[in-house]
């Protein structure tokens, strides 16, 4: 027991070190990335040209403010005051930006928290969004061409639209400046018809510039197809090595797993036993998790240290993507790892009803094995179908399938014959002579089949006459049965008979019935029916040898018929008959 409790340990520390697996190589990418390492204490040579950089920079944007300062003082208009006091703003706000960074830099530390600055309020939406611009930027890039030229067609329509207003404008004021000679009037609608001309070559030339871009745009457009595969081409020279990397550090981490897999099966007792205990079990799925948890980080963490933030946040928006389709399975996993730990409501051993049919679960995993062990049949199913079901208990007595391939069975409809196939979906008979019979399943356990291969029972009726009253009840019977042993033995069928009784059973309304009741093995289930004849036949025999009587059945029918003569009396007849039965 000690000995195991150390195994299983040791399957936990597998674990743990896959979770440290990325930590000894982290040192080494930063390294890489960051360049040569400093002594401590000493002050980098390109630490000095960057506060350099920004002396130089802070004087630029001093000068640029006091420039705009003074053209802010000299002008008079208030809509360039407006533009010149953005621009002010947006200078100020470089100059506050730049001299934060300067001290920063020169400190080695951030100082901005001494300052007492207020920090930025955190919002979810626009840190989600910061995540995933690089992507939605590339996207954009790739739609950049189509965008401009729907853009182009917009404005073409809409200049074509407001050419005509403006040409119709035009008409009309030379038509009122023909029909009249007043000079005042002539100079208003001169001023008026001037301002319409320059807005007449104004919006021809957005028209004629618009139309000449997207001349130009339509000329350099590839097809479809040429367009996608240079797409394509320029993705992958990018970024192909990345994603290289990426895939090998999945097959890594998949090859690492399933060492490890094969391992803890070496290792650890019981891992690979019929029945696993809980530990175990835990062993495995902890294992698993880690496995996808690590196949899905790894690409995202070879992304990160490469800095292609294109690919991070595609991966980002993949991960987005596969977390809000699963938000609602969640609780159905939760069931599945239940399930898995055979905690669940479905347990190994224990019998359950699915599909019409009683199944016995014969091992819970990521895909499970049920048995139906009478039927022979056995299926595999996802952990998922098991959520929804239950299990219990199976008893020594519960039975599984009314039969198994190779009984002879009775269906409720009469048809008989021998099971030669069984499936989950079909079950097939053959009668005597070789005909077939395929039912349904559901259709077949429906006729509630009566299986004669273990033992089974013959009971036949024969009726005497009612001149045989004293006799029936006990000589008749004996001697029957004496007389019917016989003959079954002399017919070879004293080995499989496993009892025979006759007995007195009623006094019907033109017989006495005498029943014969005889069980045989199941092995003579086949000859079902020709056992039936004999044991018929030798009652017969035994009539005819000992002079019992076989009734007729009596029929009467009464009936009255009329006269026709009028002084006759009425008069009636009876008419009996002897019918027999065949």
């Amino acid at each position: 027991m000690n000995n195991q409790n150390k195994l299983l340990d040791y399957g936990f520390s597998i674990l743990l070190v896959w979770c440290f697996l990325w930590l000894p190589l982290m040192p080494a990418v930063a390294q890489s990335n960051g360049g040569t390492a400093q002594p401590e204490g000493a002050v980098a040579p390109a630490t000095i040209e960057t506060l350099i950089s920004f002396i130089e920079l802070r004087k630029e944007l001093r000068k640029d403010i006091e420039t705009l300062n003074r053209q802010l003082q000299s002008t008079g208009s208030d809509a360039e005051k407006a533009r010149l006091r953005q621009q002010l703003e947006s200078l100020e706000n470089d100059l506050r930006a730049t001299t934060r960074n300067f001290e920063n830099i020169a400190a080695g530390v951030d100082i901005t928290s001494l300052r007492g600055e207020p920090e930025e309020e955190f919002n979810l939406q626009q840190e989600v969004f910061a995540l995933v611009r690089p992507a939605i930027d590339e996207m954009k890039e790739m739609t950049a061409r189509v965008r401009q030229k729907s853009e182009l067609k917009k404005r073409i329509a809409y200049y074509r639209e407001q050419l005509p207003v403006v040409d119709e404008a035009l008409n009309n004021l030379a038509r009122v400046k023909q029909a009249t000679k007043d000079q005042a009037l002539l100079q208003s609608l001169s001023q008026i018809e001037e301002q319409w001309a320059k807005q007449q070559a104004f919006i021809q030339s957005e028209l004629q510039g618009a139309q000449l871009q997207l001349n130009k745009l339509n000329a350099a457009e590839t097809s479809l197809a040429e367009a996608s595969q240079s797409y394509l081409k320029s993705f992958f020279q990018k970024r192909g090595l990345y994603l290289t990397i990426a895939l090998l550090v999945v097959a890594a981490i998949l090859l690492l797993s399933r060492l490890s897999a094969s391992a803890m099966q070496r290792y650890i007792p019981g891992f690979r036993a019929k029945h696993r205990s809980f530990r175990v079990r835990l062993v495995e799925l902890l294992q698993r998790m880690l496995t996808v948890l690590l196949a899905i980080l790894g690409p995202m963490a070879v992304f990160y240290l490469v800095e292609d933030w294109v690919l991070f946040s595609l991966g980002i928006l993949l991960l987005f993507g596969i977390a809000w389709t699963l938000r609602q399975a969640l609780p159905r996993y939760w069931s599945q790892i239940h399930l898995f730990l055979n905690v669940g409501s479905v347990r190994e051993g224990e019998r359950i009803f699915m599909e019409g049919l009683p199944w016995r679960v014969e091992q819970i995993n990521v895909y499970s094995t049920l048995v139906n062990p009478v039927a022979g049949i056995s299926q595999r199913v996802p952990i998922d179908e098991l959520v929804d079901l239950k299990s219990r208990p199976s008893q020594i007595d519960d039975p599984w399938f009314p039969c198994t391939q190779g009984d002879w069975v009775i269906l409720s409809n009469g048809i008989r014959g021998k099971v030669t196939g069984i499936s989950h979906e079909l079950v097939q008979l053959v009668e005597r002579g070789g005909a077939r019979l395929t039912y349904q399943m559901t259709d077949f356990l429906a006729a509630a089949p009566r299986n004669l291969a273990t033992n089974f029972r013959i009971k036949e009726t024969i009726g005497l006459s009612y001149s045989l009253q004293k006799e029936c009840t006990q000589t008749i019977p004996e001697t029957l049965q004496n007389y019917l042993f016989e003959r079954l033995h002399q017919e070879g069928y004293g080995e499989q008979l496993l009892n025979l009784r006759v007995e007195f059973e009623a006094a019907n309304s033109s017989s006495l019935d005498i029943v014969v009741i005889a069980d045989f093995k199941g092995e003579l289930g086949d000859l079902y029916n020709r056992l039936r004849r004999a044991i018929q036949r030798g009652c017969v025999d035994a009539c005819s040898e000992y002079g019992w009587e076989i009734p007729f059945p009596q029929l009467t029918l009464h009936g009255a018929v009329a006269t026709t003569e009028p002084d006759g009396p009425d008069s009636s007849a009876v008419i009996s008959k002897n019918s027999s039965r065949e």
